[in-house]
């Protein structure tokens, strides 16, 4: 795990500086406090900072040149299966002189070419510069683990684990790119490609971009397929789920460092603690996050999971601090980011770094496997379809009547969000149920200059297009692919990687090993979502593993109490920071309307909590980046 920086200024051959390089790498330190280094030929220059994780020596140093000094590599991940590529190398006539991935990348290349990224099992971002072609290959794994942002200015291109370091670049002056800030505000996270800054871009999962001949092009290497489906019965299905699982554990537990596992008490989470005690990783230390709300916290049943596998359990309580957090969060996210459970993340891995350097987690079940809410939802609304239409109208008119949703988590805030969505086409209601500011609400609050400047493409476009294009034959298996491509790179994998890599800490997912996700998404969906069953196969297939109370439980997600937070210990503070002549004068948001949603909510009249947060963080992101406090925080950092 580390940060990488390059530039390769192919348009003028400008030569690259080496202060520039160490200046970007000293913004990306944080992520790996194990070395630095650098690599200048002319117009090319690499950066890395190193979280030393596989082979510690000074032989896996980065940026690594190849044995006959034609290509050089910067590389951020870990490949899970980067011994058994060594040895087919080897039996090619290669020699190594590290036991470091890093190698086996760079190696893989010379044999392989552009292709060698096929040939990787595990979660990656890296650049190779090959000399003899005159060829930069900059590539991001399948899934998205490991992010990458690119730049192009007038020299040629520049690149980074994350966008912070192009300030580091005298000639990038950070502004905002509106249409992505328009898609921020639908989705809760600026979506692939955008940036929230303008000029800068993100390399979309399983893409290689090459830069040869003085041109640029983009190739997508991998998509998860859910055209073919799986012939077996329902306990072969449980078998090999749990073999592959069982084997993407343990594939994961290579380190040379100390190892742990994050523990919700959720049944994802719980499995691979399972598997990892199976397999021997003893003494395991599990780390669990919770809250004073009891609706919100999961302690008890993560308590329960560690005292069923001895497992060395450390807890943490999270309480709201303000004046602790936010700064560290707008940071570290470096663009608005307003999933709130951010927060717990982040003191999550604060907290597991101080005792180990690697944690595995479930990250991945649900999205392979069914196990939100709005996808059981989704197929009953899909049944709702086929009623009389008179019977339909009823229904719809008595859930007019529905008062609004005052708090979050309460059966009348979870049927009112249903019923939101009924009368709708299947992919229109999933994304009722998916968004935070609706074309509506959206309209209401932006004024007109930004709605202007911010372009005509409405966001949930994207959303429809993914729908649209996905090859599933069914419903369900639609909506899961949607997701994949959509929510869990931009939101759930970009929340663990910056709470882990904010303090040094690597996170590894079994759930997202390429193979396990190719399986799942063979099933039919009735293996993942059986009635109103959650993850069906899973929970077969874990059945001797896992006691019944958690393989049964409903799932609680890692919610936070934004919505009290917001009426209590924060109430003063987002009123005084989004109504400030500050936020007001930036012109993009109408005050009173502002206004309302802060009134509405603090009074109990109305939830708009996730709305509040999503311009509280959005705000709080204006004022680091754009305002110039990153310098600062960059100081206190």
């Amino acid at each position: 795990m580390c940060g990488i920086v390059g530039r390769y200024n192919f348009f003028t051959q400008a030569p690259v500086k080496e202060d520039s390089l160490r200046a970007m790498c000293e913004l990306l330190a944080h992520r790996g406090s194990d070395g630095q280094g650098t690599y200048r030929n002319d117009d090319l220059g690499f950066g890395h900072r190193r979280l030393a994780v596989i082979d510690l020596t000074d032989a896996a140093h980065q940026p690594m040149v190849s044995k006959d000094g034609h290509c050089i590599i910067t590389y951020n991940g870990e490949i899970y299966n980067f011994r058994e590529l060594r040895n087919v190398l080897q039996g090619y006539g290669h020699k190594f002189s590290s036991q470091s991935d890093t190698e086996v990348i760079l190696t893989a290349y010379q044999e392989y070419g552009v292709k060698c990224v096929e040939h990787l099992r595990g979660m990656f971002a890296f650049a190779i510069w090959d000399r003899q072609k005159q060829r930069l290959m900059i590539v991001r794994d399948r899934v998205g683990k490991k992010p990458l942002y690119y730049w192009l200015d007038k020299d040629g291109i520049a690149f980074a684990s994350e966008p912070k370091a192009f300030l580091a670049d005298p000639s990038f002056q950070p502004a905002p790119a509106l249409d992505a800030i328009s898609h921020y505000l639908t989705y809760q996270y600026v979506p692939s490609p955008w940036s929230a800054f303008q000029g800068v871009l993100k390399l979309p999962p399983g893409h290689i971009l090459i830069v040869e001949n003085g041109q640029i092009r983009m190739e997508r290497y991998w998509q998860l397929s859910y055209a073919q489906t799986f012939r077996g019965s329902l306990e072969d299905a449980s078998h090999e789920l749990l073999h592959k699982l069982s084997e993407a554990t343990k594939c994961r537990l290579i380190s040379d460092v100390p190892l742990g596992a994050f523990l919700s008490g959720g049944i994802d989470s719980s499995v691979i603690v399972g598997f990892m005690a199976q397999l021997g990783s003893l003494p395991l230390k599990t780390f669990s996050i919770g809250f004073d709300q009891e609706k919100y916290n999961e302690l008890p049943f993560a308590r329960s999971v560690a005292e069923r596998f001895g497992t060395d359990h450390q807890e943490f309580v999270v309480k709201p601090e303000p004046m602790k957090i936010f700064p560290k969060l707008t940071w570290h996210y470096n663009e608005p980011f307003a999933d709130s459970s951010a927060i717990p993340s982040m003191y999550l891995a604060e907290m597991t770094r101080q005792h180990v350097t690697v944690a595995l987690n479930g990250d991945g079940g649900d999205e392979n496997l069914a196990g939100y809410d709005r996808y059981w939802a989704s197929l009953l609304s899909h049944r709702y379809d086929r009623l009389p239409a008179f019977l339909r109208k009823s229904i719809e008119r008595a859930a007019s009547y529905l008062p609004e949703a005052k708090e979050s988590k309460t059966l009348t805030s979870r049927v009112k969000r249903f019923a939101s969505g009924l009368g709708y086409s299947p992919y229109q209601r999933y994304l009722s149920w998916v968004i935070h500011f609706d074309q509506t609400l959206k309209t209401e609050l932006c004024t007109k200059e930004f709605l202007e400047a911010s372009g005509s493409q409405e966001s949930t476009d994207m959303l429809v297009d993914v729908f649209e294009q996905s090859q599933a034959q069914d419903l369900l298996n639609k909506t899961l692919d949607v997701d994949v491509q959509t929510y869990l790179p931009n939101d759930l994998l970009v929340k663990v990687d910056v709470a882990t890599m904010a303090h040094g800490l690597e996170a590894r997912s079994p759930f997202l090993d390429h193979e396990v996700m190719e399986f799942c998404a063979s099933l039919p969906a009735s293996m993942k979502l059986y009635g109103s069953v959650k993850k069906f196969v899973l929970k077969k297939a874990a059945k001797d593993l896992l006691p019944a109370d958690i393989l049964n439980r409903p799932k609680m997600g890692f919610g936070v109490p934004i919505d009290h937070w917001l009426r209590h210990e924060l109430r003063e503070m987002a009123y005084d920071i989004l109504l400030s002549p500050r936020a007001t004068q930036r012109g993009y948001f109408n005050r009173d309307v502002v206004e309302r949603l802060l009134h509405e909510h603090a009074n109990s009249e109305r939830a708009w909590h996730y709305q509040i947060w999503n311009l509280l963080m959005l705000e709080l992101w204006f004022r680091m980046f754009i305002d110039g406090e990153w310098m600062m925080q960059h100081q206190v950092t």
